[in-house]
Parts: C-alpha cells; sequence; structure tokens
C-alpha cells in the first residue's frame, strides 16, 4: 500500500519548512537592501535567525525572495514531474529541502520510481526541468533588475561582491538597459533580493545541468550518447577538483558527489535511438548550461585562497 504520508504530507511538510527558512534569508537580504548595501555584508548575514529573535517583525519582508526561489525551483522539479506523467514513469511530488543558511534551501528533487522506457523519455525528463527552471529564472533576474535601486556612491560593488556573473545575466541586463538606459551599471547596482532570487535560481540550473552522473545534464548526455555520458563522469571528478581548487571550493563537494555509486546512471533502453525533435531539446539544454555556468559563482572562494587566509 502506497503511503499517503510519503505521497504528500512529506512534500509539503518539507515545503512548509523551506518556506520558513527562505523567507528568513530574504528578510536578512532585504534589510541590507533597504540600507543601499550587497545581500551579503558579513558571514552573519547568512545565518539570519539571531537577528530575526530581535527583530521578529520584518520576517514578512523575506515573501518577496521566498516566494521568487520557491516559485522557481517548483517549476523546474514540476517539469520533470509532468514529463515523467506524460511517459507514464511513477515519481515522487517535489520535495523541496529546507536549509537553515545561505539561500535557505538546499534545493529541490523529485525521486523517480520506476524505470525510464526509452532515450525520448530520459532526453524528456532530463531537460523539461531545466527549460523550464530557465524561463522562471530569466523572468525573475527582469523582474530583479527592474526592482533594484543604483548603489549609493560610497558603497562596495553590490552584485558583483554577491557573485559571478552568468552569460544571462548579462544578456536581461543588456536588453533591459536598451529600453531603459537610466539601468544602474553591475557595479553600481543594489540587488533587490528578487534578483539574488533569480541570481539563484540561475546557479542551481548550472549545477543540474552538470553533464555527469544523474543530473540532469547526465541524463541529456546519455539520451545522446551513452559512450559520452560514461567518459564524461570519469573526467568530470578530476577536473572539478581542480575547478574547486583554483575557482570555488564548492566544485570539489560536486566532483565527490559524482564519484558516489548512487550517481551511476541506470541502463536506459537503447533500441530505437533518439528522435530528432529530442536531439534539438538536448542542444537546447547544452545550450542553457553555457548561459547559466561560470566557473567562479562566488568570488574569493577558491581552496588556494581560503587556506592562503587561514595561513597567512
Amino acid at each position: 500500500m502506497r503511503s499517503t504520508f510519503r505521497d504528500y504530507g512529506l512534500p509539503l511538510l518539507l515545503l512548509a519548512a523551506s518556506v520558513v527558512t527562505t523567507t528568513a534569508n530574504g528578510a536578512r537580504f532585504m534589510q541590507n537592501f533597504v540600507q543601499g548595501l550587497p545581500p551579503v555584508v558579513r558571514d552573519s548575514d547568512l545565518w539570519p535567525w539571531g537577528w530575526l529573535a530581535g527583530h521578529p517583525a520584518l520576517f514578512k519582508t523575506g515573501w518577496a525572495f521566498s516566494v521568487s526561489l520557491l516559485g522557481i525551483l517548483l517549476i523546474h522539479e514540476f517539469g520533470h514531474y509532468f514529463a515523467c506523467r506524460w511517459h507514464r514513469i511513477r515519481a515522487t511530488l517535489p520535495w523541496v529541502l529546507p536549509a537553515p543558511t545561505l539561500s535557505g534551501t538546499a534545493g529541490a528533487i523529485i525521486r523517480i520510481r520506476s524505470h525510464i522506457p526509452s532515450r525520448d523519455a530520459l532526453m524528456d525528463v532530463g531537460v523539461y526541468g531545466p527549460l523550464a527552471g530557465y524561463v522562471a529564472s530569466v523572468l525573475v533576474v527582469g523582474l530583479g533588475f527592474a526592482l533594484s535601486h543604483p548603489a549609493p556612491a560610497n558603497a562596495p560593488e553590490a552584485l558583483v561582491r554577491f557573485g559571478g556573473e552568468p552569460l544571462t545575466l548579462r544578456m536581461v541586463h543588456a536588453l533591459l538597459a536598451h529600453w531603459n538606459p537610466s539601468l544602474p551599471s553591475f557595479e553600481h547596482l543594489t540587488p533587490h533580493p528578487v534578483l539574488v532570487a533569480g541570481w539563484i535560481g540561475l546557479f542551481m540550473t548550472s549545477l543540474n545541468l552538470i553533464p555527469g552522473g544523474q543530473l540532469d545534464g547526465g541524463h541529456l548526455l546519455y539520451a545522446l550518447s551513452p559512450k559520452l555520458h560514461r567518459a564524461f563522469t570519469w573526467i568530470l571528478p578530476p577536473l572539478l577538483l581542480i575547478a574547486g581548487t583554483l575557482f570555488w571550493v564548492g566544485w570539489i563537494l560536486w566532483g565527490l558527489i559524482l564519484l558516489l555509486p548512487a550517481m551511476r546512471h541506470p541502463k536506459v533502453p537503447l533500441q530505437g535511438g533518439l528522435h530528432r525533435g529530442r536531439v534539438l531539446l538536448g542542444i537546447a539544454g547544452i545550450v542553457i548550461f553555457v548561459l547559466t555556468f561560470t566557473l567562479a559563482p562566488f568570488y574569493d572562494n577558491s581552496l588556494l585562497q581560503i587556506l592562503h587566509v587561514n595561513l597567512f
């Protein structure tokens, strides 16, 4: 007998917890925004609980960030979910994972509970999540730019202080600047928490599209070429370890994750090949990866820089 709690209660419970954690972090980001500051000024900004205990009325100011970020995550995961339903693949509803720090969430997942019947089905399941999440992130980024303010003359570089700039961010900014020449440049912008949520959405999209293991990008690559997928799954961990040493220490964690036995891709029937329309979907997924990926999503956070700071 299927568990009602596992199917419906657990996803709702995790979502409710994520609403609390993302709203708490969003309230801290909003407080910095109204003061003309970057989203994260000090390390304590990533742990808002002590601050909120002294300012409980400000909790509600985090809703804009929370709704934007959770909306992106849910749209992404429901892209996977409805692709599974279309191909009659059993899958859970999205589980949004709460976290007490950073953005307030560790992302979202669905669990697939039956075999994927074909390469076409695998491509659909893998690509529709990133496609939907990317479109949602772009819309949120555009709204975030519209809500952002010029930075005070003596303020530190705001958006650059928070993280890297994927091509999509530059593209949306250039498009909006064409319509509104008075839009502040990146270096003179105080980002609204909605813009921060859109940036995180782009970042999570790029992480999911890493072409290895059972990540979305791994599904796309396996559907396009199982041999290439096998090669990339072996090549990526050492490349990510190098990237973590030189650019962002988090790549080391992702390299280790791809080494886990659970990340081995299940076999999918190869008969019938991949239809041309699905090949185009795979190419679209690769393009989105290029448009969202950045080697240094967080500046001054490589393993070498951390060791240098701690040693010297």
